[in-house]
């Protein structure tokens, strides 16, 4: 679903200060928790993490980069899309880093060397910092120390994948961008291990340059459709099927699972159907038919939800945008009714990009997104956010910005959490089920 967010910047601080105040590791970050084809998903933010930010925000300064963050993945998303690219401004002062904002270990190489990676499921390639590389981070993968690394020539058939081949004497290389960042990379293959299960000659970009503020820091792990996707590449292993559960924020170790394969998968759950978009496969396009305020189905013109690959319309089920973004015919239908629904005599106030926020107490009425097939309701955890101290509340959703490919409604991972999404590409579904993902 991403990766997924930047919210209650207090209570994330005492549990980073319990997590730095223990002076053995935390056994619950410990790599035995990966298991099978199950691995434990860290959020940034979470005490396992160690891209946690060093200055601890504001409340209402953390909901405002998050918004600005989702800017730019929205625009990155935009651009998958098939839409054309647009520039997003942003708010002065703002550093925008367009990460997914959850992260799985894995290991790379023989011997193996552990990075923690982000898990994009709006991406494909993996690709991780390697040794000698330029503006990556000082935690990279080092190739040299592997007996099992192997670069990919150029007339391979993995070479052809990659997005924007070229070549570099025999080494197949790519170029791509990511949010607001650049990166050069050498095509390569070595063993990955995911939890108990290895992987040989799994093909990845091992990163010899990078720009910019947006690349993870020790990689990413690709969990689309394309042809490099670790779906694609792991088809006997894992039958194209995985399944994620995203942790709330009152998770006190803010991590879930992302479990691979078909094995272990939920049995009762409700399923929609998988919607391809011939330019851009990799995105998990499905049909959103409507959406139900309380028990008020809301009147939202079909054409803002009817799904055209040209233009690259519809609906995308996204892990690493953190607010739901819909686009505005159906958000301000949505709106509308739950400030009715709430109290229309209740003052609303703003913040940043949020419209409907108070600062009174309010009773949640449940939001539902009537998909073909499936209907997934959403309970007041996953319908607003609050401030640590309770004094603000705010319908956690947008419109689409009006300077991006505004016909994209996108399900984000706050309307996700303790929910497990299930992905079964042979059968072209997606499934969804409560579930309290700690």
């Amino acid at each position: 679903m991403a990766a997924l967010s930047y919210l209650f910047a207090l209570s994330l601080l005492c549990f980073s200060l319990a997590a730095q105040a223990l002076n053995t590791p935390d056994p619950k970050c410990s790599a035995t928790n990966d298991h099978g084809s199950d691995l434990q998903v860290f959020h940034v933010y979470s005490p396992c993490s160690p891209f946690r930010p060093a200055q601890t925000l504001s409340w209402e300064e953390d909901v405002l980069q998050t918004l600005a963050k989702d800017q730019a993945r929205l625009q990155f998303l935009a651009s998958l899309a098939g839409a054309k690219k647009s520039i997003v401004p942003i708010a002065s002062g703002r550093q925008i880093i367009q990460s997914p904002t959850y992260i799985v270990r894995a290991k790379i190489g023989t011997p193996p060397q552990t990075l923690l990676m982000a898990v994009d499921t709006s991406s494909d390639a993996a690709w991780v910092p390697c040794n000698g590389c330029v503006g990556c981070s000082s935690n990279v993968f080092n190739s040299l120390k592997s007996t099992t690394f192997n670069s990919v020539g150029c007339g391979a058939p993995q070479c052809k994948q990659a997005p924007n081949p070229s070549c570099l004497g025999s080494t197949c290389s790519f170029n791509m961008t990511y949010g607001g960042s650049s990166i050069a990379s050498n095509l390569s293959t070595d063993t990955f291990t995911l939890a108990n299960d290895v992987v040989p000659a799994y093909t990845f970009g091992c990163i010899q340059k990078t720009t910019g503020s947006s690349v993870p820091p020790q990689g990413l792990l690709g969990l689309g459709r394309g042809p490099l996707s670790l779906l694609s590449q792991t088809q006997s292993l894992y039958k194209s099927t995985f399944s994620y559960c995203l942790p709330g924020y009152k998770s006190l170790n803010f991590s879930g699972s992302l479990r691979l394969g078909t094995v272990g998968q939920p049995i009762k759950i409700k399923y929609t159907p998988l919607l391809k978009n011939p330019r851009r496969a990799s995105l998990y396009y499905v049909n959103l038919n409507a959406i139900r305020v309380g028990r008020r189905i809301v009147d939202i013109p079909p054409s803002a939800l009817a799904f055209n690959p040209t233009t690259g319309a519809g609906t995308v089920i996204d892990s690493g945008t953190v607010f739901t973004r819909l686009v505005t015919p159906a958000y301000e239908a949505v709106r509308n009714e739950f400030r009715r629904r709430v109290g229309p005599k209740l003052p609303v106030t703003t913040l940043g990009g949020f419209d409907t926020c108070y600062t009174a107490p309010i009773v949640v009425p449940t939001i539902t997104f009537m998909f073909t097939g499936m209907n997934v309701t959403l309970p007041a955890d996953n319908v607003v956010i609050r401030s640590t101290a309770g004094s603000t509340t705010c319908l956690a959703m947008a419109a689409a910005p009006d300077n991006v490919n505004s016909v994209l409604n996108v399900i984000a991972n706050m309307q996700q959490q303790n929910h497990r999404v299930l992905i079964d590409v042979p059968n072209s579904r997606l499934g969804v089920a409560r579930e309290q993902c700690t």
